[in-house]
């Protein structure tokens, strides 16, 4: 479950050099991006655990702020704590992924739809740029990349909606399915992923709620639900 030390070291914190309440801030801050960018782009392992102080010690942080975030994630069910104090991934097995597919399926749609309005030409053109690198991602088989890439695309969309309510559960969704995916895409490939950005960035264009619900589920349904069940029951590559 290895974590950058990259992700601690980008830049001094706004917070830096204030007082100790802020710096303990900023620190819980640092641990909480670089522990969710592991989930998202699948750096994290299913099923491999850790220790709160061997993480705090990868990280370069103390474990109090590595404590904290760690309990927030299992609160979200994004992380597991074992009664001997070890954390990790949650396996993923079939009921539950049909669960956060269905749940990905009921909710996505209708924040993008929220965020539609709020959605300008330049938002399109910034998520093409993205989707050009994505594509370079899938050619190339970089699954980090691709799972990095696709979280800012889909995300660019569901920020512009500004809820409150969806877009928390939509994240804590992410963090759940990501590391699973990474797993699946190490074992088909990414040369056989179809996105439907192009569509979804049409739709935008057109101001075409209609469409862009129908390229959210198609891109769910093509991206996660297709490969995620040949995995998991025995039929994708092994």
């Amino acid at each position: 479950m290895a974590v950058r030390r990259s992700a601690l070291q980008s830049g001094p914190s706004k917070n830096s050099g204030t007082r100790p309440g802020s710096s303990r801030g900023a620190a819980r801050e640092q641990v909480d991006d670089a522990v969710r960018s592991g989930l998202l782009t699948g750096r994290f392992i299913p099923g491999k655990a850790v220790t709160l102080r061997g993480l705090a010690a990868e990280l370069g942080v103390s474990p109090m702020p590595v404590r904290e975030v760690l309990q927030r994630l299992a609160a979200e069910n994004a992380l597991e704590v074992k009664p001997n104090g070890r954390v990790q991934v949650p396996d993923m097995t079939p009921g539950r992924f049909q669960e956060v597919l269905k749940a990905r399926l009921l909710l996505e749609p209708e924040l993008a739809a929220l965020a539609l309005p709020r959605l300008s030409p330049k938002d399109a053109d910034d998520l093409k740029a993205i989707d050009d690198d994505i594509d370079q991602c899938i050619l190339s088989g970089d699954a980090e990349s691709y799972m990095r890439l696709n979280h800012a695309f889909h995300f660019r969309i569901y920020r512009a909606s500004a809820s409150e309510v969806l877009l928390p559960l939509i994240d804590s969704l992410w963090l759940q399915f990501a590391p699973f995916m990474r797993t699946v895409y190490g074992r088909v490939g990414t040369v056989s992923l179809e996105d439907r950005h192009k569509e979804a960035i049409r739709a935008i264009e057109e101001r075409n709620e209609a469409a862009l619900r129908g390229a959210i589920i198609a891109d769910i349904n093509d991206g996660m639900g297709i490969l995620g069940t040949e995995i998991l029951t025995g039929k994708g590559k092994a």
